[in-house]
């Protein structure tokens, strides 16, 4: 992997992540968050893939890197729901 290829899966997965803030409309964080909640959504999202046996839908190969776009961005957005669910203050 090439400082290049780095550069754009971490782009990626920053839009990927910031896609997924946006659907649950809570936002915590800049750019470095989006970038872990992209890769941290990619992880869940195709765990829970592999585990209802669905395909994966769209995936951008960067590199011998696969990263898939529509779970990272459904992985990302669930993760920011149970994140917004447990930290929720109380006014």
């Amino acid at each position: 992997m090439t400082l290049l290829d780095l550069i754009l899966l971490l782009i990626v997965a920053g839009v990927c992540g910031a896609l997924g803030q946006a659907i649950t409309g809570y936002s915590r964080g800049g750019c470095l968050v989006s970038i872990a909640l992209g890769f941290v959504g990619a992880l869940l999202g195709m765990w829970l893939a592999r585990l209802m046996h669905l395909p994966e839908l769209f995936s951008v190969q960067i590199g011998t890197t696969s990263f898939p776009i529509v779970w990272s961005i459904i992985g990302s957005a669930l993760f920011v729901a149970v994140i917004t669910l447990v930290t929720r203050r109380s006014y």
